[in-house]
């Protein structure tokens, strides 16, 4: 006879291993619904050298069912290779994709290219392909050979993709709560830019002593920034094109000394700023 808590291991056991052969099903028909393999690379080659400024491509072939990003990254012994490499738009169906990495300095090499597709998630994006090739860098130019035409044409239509999201981006109507959101963050500026001058009035006006002497640190400060931008713009109009946040900037530190002083004038005294 098997007692209540043998009989509950055993039922915890068996579901721990349902789920896992489920999510095992699961991962291997997303791994099988993607296919990428390289169809040839420039420079070409097993044992490449890079001259400075120059990428090495990777001529790609794809087969999906469901869309995807494809990027190629450089490794040398195991570990990420100092390397810029390339973004990527999205593929559906069958057909290429170009991939590309340069190394960041002479002293760089790689070993392999790990190609990874899905949709730039952790948990979406997985390795499907290791492309072994030795890629080292050097510090001679760039001869200026002609690219092959895969080079070219797929360039040009990441080239399009590219401006097209940008347009598409630009051209898309403002939400709701981004419209809230910005005029939310324009008041908070304005308020921020009023404080900078109204906190240390205010402190001029109300305190005495020392602590006025204090609050006349800030407003000295944002009276040299505004004179400063007056005397600058009559000298040159184009000097001070950026002069709200200037004032912006100095607005935040001005507030900032006040609220600090505010907070140690009622700590010592024990009264209401």
């Amino acid at each position: 006879m098997l007692g209540r808590g043998n009989w509950g291991s055993i039922m915890i056991n068996r579901m721990v291993l349902a789920a896992l052969a489920v999510v095992g099903l699961f991962s291997g028909s997303a791994c099988a619904q993607v296919s990428v393999k390289v169809l040839a690379t420039d420079p070409p080659g097993d044992d490449v050298t890079l001259a400075r400024n120059q990428n090495f491509y990777l001529h790609l072939g794809y087969s999906t069912d469901h869309p995807i990003q494809i990027w190629a990254r450089p490794y040398f012994q195991g570990n990420p290779a100092h390397a810029g490499s390339n973004p990527s738009r999205q593929y559906e169906g069958d057909g290429e994709a170009l991939g590309w990495f340069f190394l960041s300095n002479a002293d760089v090499q790689v070993d392999e290219v790990r190609i990874s597709a899905g949709d730039g998630s952790f948990g979406g994006t997985h390795e499907v392909l290791r492309y072994p090739v030795h890629v080292r860098g050097s510090e001679t130019v760039a001869p200026g050979a002609d690219k092959p035409e895969w080079v070219t044409r797929l360039s040009a239509l990441d080239a399009a993709a590219q401006r097209a999201n940008y347009e598409k981006r630009m051209n898309a109507p403002i939400g709701a709560g981004d419209l809230a959101l910005f005029n939310g963050f324009m008041l908070a500026m304005l308020a921020l830019g009023v404080g900078g001058f109204a906190a240390p009035a205010w402190g001029l006006w109300r305190w005495r002593g020392g602590w006025r002497l204090a609050a006349a640190v800030p407003a000295a400060l944002m009276g040299f920034v505004v004179l400063r931008i007056l005397a600058g713009t009559a000298r040159d109009p184009t000097s001070h094109n950026l002069w709200p946040f200037e004032i912006l900037y100095a607005g935040a530190l001005s507030a900032g000394a006040m609220l600090v002083l505010a907070l140690v004038r009622f700590a010592h005294n024990g009264t209401r700023p």
